[in-house]
């Protein structure tokens, strides 16, 4: 049973819906002091009032994670508001699908920023503060597409979520002297908004490609990312968990039907 985070404190960026709601959700069951970091002030404000009732002392900010001065603004006043810092899932990203051939160097560069840039701010905002706390943990939502597979029109995004595994390698080491961890939750196929949104052709063929024969909840991404906000997982840093129900395992979707 891990050790309760009650009482700690928490930011969730682009944590108004999707895998960041489901993480956010997660820690709110834990009884936290949650900061919800997003661009919608409706949609924060309603996942505000979900993490309340879930448990948690929580508020909202709106916050453009692709300008380091709305980041550094949003993560120094979470810890004002909430007696510093402990915990910081820099969640928020964006998966725009478009082909090479298509892609404009701005279509590149916006996914680059929000998705790769904004860990990095992310993460240097917080090192004052979890050097005062004299600990921290630093949770990323990268992604099996990039590191470990690919996808037509997803360039951009696989290139940023590989980015990012690339980055908490050698952030691991420079954030040990501050007692802080920064590990890498791999999402597969996660139901959420923006994956209903590319159709019910696609959602049925990648069920049918994972070996537990279900696409993901949000709240299996939140739990593994609880793991490595816990003492437990205090020993485990520069790292990455793969979350996808066997989806990278199978050779061919011939090996499927063998089983």
């Amino acid at each position: 049973m891990l050790k309760s985070l009650k009482g700690r404190s928490v930011i969730v960026t682009g944590g108004s819906k999707g895998i960041g709601r489901g993480i956010a959700r997660v820690f709110a069951r834990e009884g936290v002091k949650l900061t919800i970091a997003a661009r919608n002030r409706a949609e924060i404000d309603a996942a505000v009032e979900e993490m309340a009732a879930a448990g948690a002392t929580a508020r909202g900010a709106v916050c453009d994670v692709t300008d380091i001065d709305s980041v550094k603004r949003m993560v120094d006043e979470a810890a004002e508001a909430q007696g510093g810092l402990h915990v910081l899932c820099a969640n928020a990203g964006i998966f725009p699908q478009v082909k090479m051939v298509d892609m404009t160097a701005a279509d590149w560069d916006h996914v680059m920023a929000t998705n790769l840039r904004s860990t990095f701010f992310c993460v240097k905002a917080a090192i004052p503060h979890f050097e005062k706390a004299g600990r921290g943990r630093v949770v990323v939502t990268s992604s099996i597409t990039g590191p470990v597979t690919g996808y037509p029109g997803w360039s951009h995004y696989g290139a940023s979520k590989a980015g990012q595994l690339g980055f908490i390698k050698t952030a691991a080491m420079e954030l040990a002297r501050y007692n802080t961890t920064i590990n890498a939750v791999m999402p597969g196929n996660i139901v959420t908004e923006g994956l209903q949104g590319l159709g019910e052709d696609y959602l049925k063929t990648m069920a049918a490609s994972i070996p537990l024969k279900r696409l993901g909840d949000v709240e299996d991404i939140g739990n593994a990312a609880l793991f490595f906000a816990s003492d437990e997982a205090g020993y485990i840093t520069g790292q990455q968990i793969v979350v996808d129900g066997g989806q990278i395992l199978p050779e061919s979707l011939e090996a499927l039907a063998s089983i």
